[in-house]
């Protein structure tokens, strides 16, 4: 299997494994797909870095027109270091100290508030002295896991469209400027009435905030990670929003630009995670695969129970086998059950497909095992975009106070 011309073995050879390797070329195309869709409004693409947050990915979007939506100030800051201009980064944190909020109105990013208490914090430091937005909470369900469903009842996202009335009431005490509102409504969004069902709740609110300059829509968006999986319909989306927002201008005179913050949809697909087959391990019930990663690297199949298909690329053509893909973490690690791989045998390199969101951003040194390297693929180069940890990483930090 290659990349750019690259073959994904080679590459793992000269820098290790595990290894997560991207593919530039695929992030650029999801980019141009994005603003293809949207053709016909005033677009801003907020790239949600913590799916991948590393300056070179960041930097590779950065000079394709793409901004940051950042959820916490070191993603601001890391953005920033990347060449992204504070004022270029939506920040949306989630019950941070209201500290944080202070150092992005610092940087000049564009703030949006969570809550109430902090929109009423925001009022008195700034007044009218620094424009902000408020993030929504619509009561809609959407999303492929509740865990990543953002957009509900129940969930800590968001000031409730019921609390309208107290938003209007502290904007008007405090004068605030009020710049952007915003909803994100979950991950792995297929349905295009969801979008729809926002953009109602949008216009109907924004025809009594006169300085708005953005309604924003927050990320969601699906990709495939089985053939037959059913994704966003990007097209279908654009253009009825696009016909939304021309309707909302001609009725009010008013132009508002279009903010999207896409994580998922940007990286996932450009992403690989490489393993080395460390053992196979017959047992009466199955056949195990054990390799040199775990969920400490890839997490989401034990936190999720996502699916990433998983390839055996040392021997692309051998026999069908049945397997259950398990890390080596010291407890129930699993990355794929019952599985048809290609004969597996011990030294064998297996990918892990659509790993580039959530995979290295959500790694850790669990069990003390140092994280992957990354491989940007960018010009049909490889080249190494972070060090694999050392145990002086692990060891960081660290005092020994034992006498």
């Amino acid at each position: 299997m290659k990349i750019q011309g690259l073959d994904i073995a080679d590459i793992s050879n000269e820098f290790g494994t595990p290894l997560y390797i991207y593919d530039a070329d695929k992030i650029v195309s999801q980019v141009a797909n994005l603003k293809k869709a949207f053709e016909g409004t005033d677009l801003k693409i907020k790239y949600a870095c913590k799916a991948l947050t590393n300056i070179s990915i960041i930097r590779l979007l950065q000079k394709n027109g793409v901004g940051v939506d950042a959820v916490s100030i070191n993603e601001a800051r890391t953005a920033m270091l990347a060449g992204v201009r504070g004022e270029d980064i939506n920040f949306t944190p989630s019950s941070a100290d209201f500290s944080e909020i202070q150092e992005g109105v610092e940087l000049k990013l564009s703030v949006n508030l969570d809550s109430l208490p902090a929109l009423e914090k925001f009022g008195k430091e700034y007044g009218a002295g620094y424009p902000c937005g408020v993030r929504l909470n619509p009561h809609i369900m959407a999303g492929g896991n509740i865990k990543i469903s953002t957009g509900h009842v129940n969930s800590k996202f968001g000031i409730s469209i019921q609390q309208l009335p107290q938003i209007k009431d502290i904007i008007k005490k405090y004068n605030i400027t009020l710049q952007g509102l915003h909803i994100h409504t979950g991950s792995e969004i297929v349905e295009t009435d969801v979008f729809m069902q926002m953009a109602e709740i949008f216009f109907g609110i924004a025809k009594d905030f006169p300085a708005l300059k953005f309604i924003d829509f927050g990320g969601g968006f699906k990709v495939a990670y089985k053939k037959e999986d059913k994704t966003t319909d990007m097209p279908a989306i654009g253009s009825r929003l696009a016909e939304k927002f021309s309707a909302f201008e001609k009725e009010t005179g008013r132009h508002l630009q279009l903010w999207i913050e896409p994580g998922k949809y940007i990286v996932s697909e450009s992403g690989y995670l490489v393993a080395k087959t460390t053992v196979v391990k017959e047992t009466p019930a199955l056949t195990f695969v054990g390799v040199n990663s775990g969920l400490n690297h890839l997490i989401r199949p034990m936190m999720y129970n996502s699916y990433h298909e998983i390839v055996n690329v040392s021997n692309p053509t051998g026999p069908l086998k049945t397997y259950t893909v398990v890390g080596n973490i010291c407890e129930t690690d699993t990355f794929g059950s019952d599985r048809e791989l290609n004969e597996v045998r011990e030294g064998d390199l297996l990918i892990f497909k659509n790993a580039g969101a959530y995979g290295y951003s959500m790694a850790s040194n669990y069990n003390s095992r140092q994280r992957p390297a990354e491989v940007l693929v960018i010009n049909g180069k490889a080249k190494l975009i972070r060090d694999r940890d050392k145990l002086e990483d692990l060891l960081r930090g660290q005092y020994d106070v034992i006498n």
